[in-house]
């Protein structure tokens, strides 16, 4: 297997372009991409082939694709640190993608509980991509050799399916053709709960109006969002995790202020639910007022956008060619040999 030039840990990780990116996704993902930049060779996706496995408008998968990647920028992530393209721009995950389905058993993707509870929404309009989704993430991940996946818990299982596929191909081809990934559940916040059903996490595809702080959201609309937050009948204001809806706007708090769980507490000492919904969306306000400042002015010079996920495209591309080559190398394909 050719090496890595780097000594750094590789890491990958995406999100798709439905629905409107909100503080959960900051927390749970774009903030610790943010942080791990000078840790990590990092490889920053917008996964917009996942986004078609269930029904979509191709105007809005344009504009969303755009949004997202926009918002990667203003967060924090730097081009010069991170790779970050848009997946179709890269036509080697759908070809791996195609040959780990040669090799993937259907009982294997029979068992993913995200295929179950996403079937069972969609009811007539299951497609043969929503079945064949995680093979696809783990072409994803398994074409810049990638050492680290940082995922939700609810994502874990696809990184192990993108393990068990890896080995298994490993084994049968008798040569080390694929890097085994290991999932990474980031800490503090990392599954931040829907402010209106705090036993969810929050989603990008739940369309109520008072579940998520979007990342675009106005200060008035945050605070009302914040104001009609699930909390429960207790008074103490104590990390708990058995106290969903409180234990939800404390992570949220933690996460956003830096502060430690005996500093929170102790400055929420003899304070009510009131005092900690508004804290909470001023902390809030103060974290993503920046961010949304500096997505404005990207957005308005697209044609930059556009030359950055050109770049990024080449620069992801470069690795993902080497990966794709020796997988048809290994599995037998005749490969033109050009000479330069």
């Amino acid at each position: 297997m050719t090496k890595k030039p780097s000594s750094k840990q590789r890491v990958l990780s995406g999100v798709q372009p439905s629905g409107d990116l909100h503080i959960g996704n900051y927390l749970g993902a774009l903030k610790n991409w943010v942080d791990s930049q000078d840790e990590f060779e990092n490889f920053f996706c917008i996964v917009d082939l996942h986004a078609i496995t269930v029904p979509y408008e191709p105007s809005e998968l344009r504009e969303k694709t755009r949004e997202v990647a926009a918002m990667y920028f203003a967060c924090g992530i730097d081009p010069s640190r991170s790779v970050v393209f848009v997946q179709s721009h890269v036509s080697e995950h759908a070809e791996l993608a195609w040959l780990l389905n040669c090799a993937t058993p259907m009982g294997w993707l029979g068992r993913m509980h995200q295929y179950k509870e996403k079937s069972e929404q969609q009811k007539g309009q299951v497609f043969v991509g929503l079945f064949d989704y995680p093979v696809l993430m783990a072409a994803d991940i398994l074409l810049y050799d990638a050492d680290r996946v940082p995922v939700g818990e609810d994502q874990k299982q696809h990184v192990e399916l993108t393990r068990d596929i890896a080995q298994s191909l490993n084994s049968r081809l008798g040569q080390s053709v694929f890097t085994i990934p290991q999932p990474f559940i980031p800490g503090v916040a990392a599954r931040v709960m829907g402010l209106d059903d705090p036993k969810k996490k929050m989603s990008k595809s739940t369309s109520t109006p008072h579940h998520a702080v979007g990342l675009l959201d106005e200060p008035k609309t945050i605070l009302k969002k914040f104001k009609r937050a699930v909390t429960d009948s207790g008074r103490s204001i104590r990390f708990d995790e058995e106290r969903h809806g409180l234990h939800n706007l404390l992570s949220i708090y933690q996460s956003m202020t830096g502060e430690t769980a005996e500093a929170i507490e102790a400055h929420f000492e003899g304070k009510g639910y009131g005092d900690l919904k508004r804290e909470v969306a001023e902390a809030t306000i103060s974290r993503i007022e920046p961010i949304q400042k500096r997505y404005r002015e990207i957005t308005d010079d697209p044609a930059a956008l556009d030359r950055l996920l050109l770049e990024g495209a080449e620069r992801a591309r470069a690795v993902a060619n080497v990966t794709l080559e020796r997988a048809f190398d290994a599995m037998g394909f005749l490969r033109p040999r050009l000479k330069k």
